[in-house]
């Protein structure tokens, strides 16, 4: 097996139990750390130690990953343009917080007879929110809804 030193230095190719006595007599552990290699590479470590520093790089990486969350704003077909421009404030706001927003029409009764108009006023209201967000999925008709969704733009 190629045999690896605690600082990562090559120790060349050197049989099983050479590698494991060597290991033993620094009092650390002999770890495999590619089986399928040929020949199969070895670390001498600590390899408590090793499992700890992994464990807290880990916890590291998703305290720093934000995680998206689906929020959704629902309109009518009686909307008011005062009410839609309160519920795109609201919207702008997930947006500026990296949720991605789902947007949802419902229609009742006879209004599904003008699914056409309610994905004009889904549109609408996409407009008042375009400066924050960007269509992941374009306005589609879904029996009684019309659902878009919109994710935030990215600052590059």
């Amino acid at each position: 097996m190629r045999l690896l030193s605690e600082n990562g230095e090559q120790l060349g190719i050197v049989p099983f139990q050479s590698a494991l006595s060597q290991a033993q007599t620094k009092g650390l552990d002999l770890v495999l750390l590619n089986g399928s290699a040929n020949p199969a590479v070895c670390k001498i470590m600590d390899y408590g130690k090793f499992k700890f520093d992994s464990i807290k790089k880990e916890k590291e990486i998703k305290k720093n990953q934000k995680v998206s969350v689906l929020k959704e704003i629902q309109l009518s077909m009686k909307i008011e343009l005062h009410d839609m421009q309160t519920k795109a404030k609201h919207g702008n706001k997930f947006l500026e917080n990296g949720d991605k927003l789902k947007v949802v029409l419902r229609m009742k009764g006879r209004e599904q007879a003008y699914a056409l108009k309610a994905v004009e006023i889904v549109k609408e209201f996409f407009a008042l929110i375009e400066a924050n967000g960007t269509i992941d999925k374009q306005p589609e008709i879904v029996g009684r809804n019309v659902i878009m969704i919109v994710t935030p733009k990215t600052n590059k």
